[in-house]
């Protein structure tokens, strides 16, 4: 075994599967890029990271917070950020790659995954700035101290669903709580027309955060097909005309919708308090498998 991963006697890298709590991990190579790793779980695609080029952010919806993240603050500046789900930790590895200096706390629930990256994928220096936990994302958000982020990206994912109870407005108010005054929140979900969860989370962070923005494929908003759709929300107008145009320049090119665009997705939706919450919804057959 080489550092950050495992190769046959030719040098090769090979496959690695483990069993972890949410199914069957695999961390496949790829043949394009010597250290470059892709993550599934039971054949979902979960983490893409480069080893040697921790910048690199492979899927789409990472680059849409990639994008986010450059324009929260000036460049290289540092950065207080909360992770809620972990996966192979390629968001942490971007910011503190781009933004040098930056404090960073990770918590996922799977245990057995964290172990996983940790023995194959480890965070090399220049991450020191890096605490990860194996603990579920709300109660960490609940044990967060106040004021204490200036981002917080939830990436969290029950098999391919979002699970109901990062979906509420309790959770909403804990967001908020944990985020300084210019703080932003950030969540990876996933929908299709006609929009119910997607709407339901409008409703939700909307009764809590005075601004709200969407960043998503065209097609995916326009509701032509299922997929990733990122949610921003904030106590601040934040530089969307900027992230727009960075999104829009994009070699995988994504929308930036807010004001009352937004209207069309939330009509008739209303916050979800945690008895009602239900997950997100399952993806169609072959929506985000690998092999």
């Amino acid at each position: 075994m080489h550092q950050g991963d495992e190769r046959n006697a030719d040098d090769e890298p090979i496959p690695v599967i483990r069993d972890v709590g949410g199914g069957t991990a695999r961390l496949l190579p790829d043949i394009d890029r010597e250290r470059a790793w892709l993550l599934t779980v039971d054949g979902a695609p979960q983490s893409y990271v480069d080893l040697d080029d921790p910048t690199h952010l492979e899927f789409e919806y990472a680059r849409r917070v990639g994008h986010v993240l450059d324009t929260l603050a000036e460049p290289r500046r540092p950065l207080d950020v909360l992770h809620l789900g972990g996966g192979a930790l390629t968001l942490p590895r971007y910011v503190a790659a781009t933004r040098p200096g930056s404090r960073q706390h990770v918590a996922d629930a799977d245990g057995a995954l964290l172990a996983l990256v940790e023995e194959f994928l480890p965070l090399l220096r220049g991450a020191e700035g890096v605490t990860v936990e194996a603990a579920d994302g709300r109660a960490a958000l609940e044990a967060a101290p106040p004021g204490a982020y200036d981002a917080l990206l939830a990436d969290v994912y029950g098999g391919s669903r979002v699970p109901a109870h990062l979906t509420t407005l309790p959770y909403a108010r804990e967001a908020s709580r944990v985020l300084r005054p210019g703080g932003i929140y950030v969540a990876n979900l996933a929908d299709a027309a006609p929009f119910r969860f997607l709407g339901s989370q409008l409703a939700t962070f909307g009764a809590v955060f005075d601004h709200l923005a969407l960043l998503a494929e065209p097609a995916v908003l326009r509701g032509r097909r299922f997929g990733n759709i990122v949610l921003l929300a904030s106590h601040v107008p934040g530089p969307l005309p900027e992230l727009a145009r960075r999104c829009a320049a994009d070699p995988f090119p994504a929308r930036v919708s807010y004001g009352p665009e937004l209207e069309r997705f939330s009509a008739g939706a209303v916050p979800v308090g945690d008895g009602e919450a239900v997950p997100s919804p399952e993806p169609p057959d072959g929506a985000f498998s690998v092999g």
